[in-house]
């Protein structure tokens, strides 16, 4: 509620108003609103931290390409985001190339599917690379045989295969590949007017360099749109990357010798005793025969043990654990 104005101070803002100190057209001013346009057509779903979450979530989906692609081509990759924006599919589809390699991907348990694209290029220096050849793309663009893209559905199969590792701080999923589509009039997979999130990535295979771009509805990614956020993300990574840290540390340590040792009991001599000793010399201990020994983990007292032999070897067997508050 706004402040309630006394009558001395109306009539004190009256009289300045006459008196030309106090300038209407100036306090107008001052509490104009800035108005911003609004596009019906093109609503805003995607806001700059989802884009920017969708960001990091492919540079990591890019550094996995860039260490499993050599293994199946041969040949370095390198892969680096470019940009993340929010256009209409429409716009998205209209843009695509002919012939053009659109693999459908069902992004489970997610609804509807998301798109990946491969640029022509990239995809005939694939298959050739694939083939034994040098990895150069063609010179003529032509549509891809039914066996280019069989070829082409294996390196599909792989990328599809690693997103679920850069999802997994935002959504458990299954992502499995439909098919793979050659021309972008059969892959509407939503209304030309839904609004889409477009990453796309640069990659190098040797001295090619093509785009591979990510196509990704709102409708499918709206159920986890509040997870979509950098202090989300950073925050289960940090989480898993602990748990991580601790199973390997632990699996490290599990694997270090420790010294272990049996007293077999104490004794005390003279020092010209001990200058004089010679071989078959028997020293008195201070145990006997039957009685439990003490076994040292470090030297740490860790357990009570009877001597013997396994063999031909000397052993002991462990009668008692001693625990710490022992």
């Amino acid at each position: 509620m706004g402040e309630v104005l006394s009558q001395n101070e109306i009539d004190s803002l009256l009289k300045a108003l006459s008196s030309g100190e106090l300038d209407v057209d100036e306090m107008k001013d001052d509490k104009e609103k800035q108005v911003k346009n609004y596009d019906f057509a093109r609503p805003v779903k995607f806001s700059k931290e989802h884009l920017r979450t969708l960001e990091i979530i492919f540079e990591h989906y890019g550094r996995l390409l860039s260490t499993n692609l050599p293994v199946y081509l041969r040949k370095s990759v390198q892969v680096e985001v470019m940009t993340s924006e929010t256009v209409t599919y429409s716009e998205f589809s209209n843009a695509l190339s002919n012939p053009v390699l659109l693999g459908i991907v069902n992004f489970s348990p997610l609804p509807g599917n998301i798109i990946i694209e491969i640029t022509e290029n990239l995809g005939y220096a694939i298959v050739d690379r694939m083939l034994g050849g040098a990895g150069v793309p063609l010179d003529k663009v032509r549509e891809f045989s039914e066996i280019e893209l069989l070829i082409l559905e294996r390196i599909y199969n792989v990328c599809v295969n690693l997103l679920t590792e850069p999802w997994a701080s935002v959504c458990e999923i299954a992502a499995r590949l439909e098919r793979i589509e050659t021309n972008s009039q059969f892959a509407q997979i939503i209304s030309p007017s839904e609004m889409v999130a477009l990453v796309t990535l640069s990659i190098k295979v040797g001295e090619v360099e093509g785009m591979l771009n990510v196509c990704l509805p709102y409708m499918t990614l709206e159920p986890v749109m509040d997870n979509l956020n950098t202090k989300n993300w950073y925050a289960s990574l940090q989480e898993k990357d602990d748990q991580q840290y601790n199973d390997t540390i632990e699996a490290l340590i599990a694997k270090a010798p420790m010294p272990l040792k049996a007293v077999l009991g104490k004794s005390a001599i003279s020092v010209n005793d001990f200058l004089g000793l010679q071989r078959g010399d028997i020293i008195r201990l201070d145990t006997k025969v039957d009685e439990e020994l003490d076994v040292y983990v470090g030297n740490i007292k860790k357990f009570t043990a009877l001597p013997g032999e396994a063999g031909d070897n000397y052993a002991v067997r462990i009668t008692s654990v001693i625990r710490e508050e022992q």
